[in-house]
């Protein structure tokens, strides 16, 4: 076989050598343009996570201012209508002050905080109602609970549930009463309220006050879907029930850090 035989041969190996470089050269091409896209996304979503995070910050602080003025200004209207039992009153609205004023500016409160609080904001309200009214509060926790004394609970999330009860329930009837269940087991953190509805027309929503639309709002910005808030009547007595999985909302909270 002669030199003029093997040029096609030649040929097609400069073809296919050509072919395999270009070939090399696109996918580099590619891969980079890949590689540029999905860093491009990363700097977007983490741009846009940014941004919905102050969002969410400004909207919470928003949701949140609401809550001081709403509440000491139903506390001072009990305490100035009762004056008989003011001293006990003040005691109690001391130790509200003091967890409004120093704790609820935290992110988070320990669920043992939290608790602390509405018992003390449940004992101001017992002064609007007869000595003979069915108060009952039950509090199923177990003190070895690792997560009691975490801060994991997003502060003053038990107002409205309380309030909302002392102010829609039947003071008057024989047979009226609010029962209050907090509970935390297996590291999800309940609160139960419920109450027999008065007869009478609801008072008018106080301006400025935080209702349940606005707390389940504030429960989704924090808890996304580790929370359950149920609102539901049976009969004449009206029931909410708070659910939130704190070891989840932990995880994830460890998760973004």
């Amino acid at each position: 076989m002669n030199s003029t035989d093997q040029i096609p041969y030649k040929t097609l190996f400069l073809i296919g050598v050509g072919i395999v470089v270009i070939l090399l050269v696109a996918i580099i091409y590619l891969n980079y343009r890949l590689t540029k896209s999905q860093k491009e996304k990363k700097e977007t979503d983490s741009k846009f996570q940014q941004l919905e995070g102050k969002i969410n910050k400004i909207e919470l602080q928003t949701l949140e201012s609401k809550l001081s003025p709403h509440l000491l200004k139903n506390i001072l209207n009990s305490i100035q209508s009762h004056a008989y039992q003011t001293y006990f009153a003040l005691d109690k609205l001391a130790n509200v002050l003091d967890y409004i004023l120093y704790e609820s500016k935290n992110k988070f409160v320990t669920p043992k905080g939290e608790i602390d609080f509405a018992l003390n904001l449940i004992e101001i309200n017992k002064i609007k109602v007869s000595p003979l009214f069915q108060l009952k509060v039950k509090s199923k926790i177990n003190e070895s609970e690792p997560l009691l004394e975490q801060r994991l609970l997003a502060p003053l999330i038990s107002i409205d549930l309380i309030e909302n009860a002392f102010k829609h329930a039947d003071l008057q009837s024989s047979d009226a009463f609010i029962t209050v269940v907090f509970e935390l087991k297996e590291s999800v953190f309940s609160l139960t309220v419920a109450n027999k509805m008065s007869a009478k027309k609801a008072m008018k929503k106080e301006k400025g006050g935080l209702g349940m639309e606005t707390l389940e709002q504030r429960l989704r910005i924090i808890y996304s879907d580790n929370f359950k808030l149920d609102r539901f009547t049976e009969g004449d007595v009206y029931i909410a029930h708070l659910k939130i999985n704190l070891l989840e909302h932990k995880a994830k909270m460890l998760a973004t850090r």
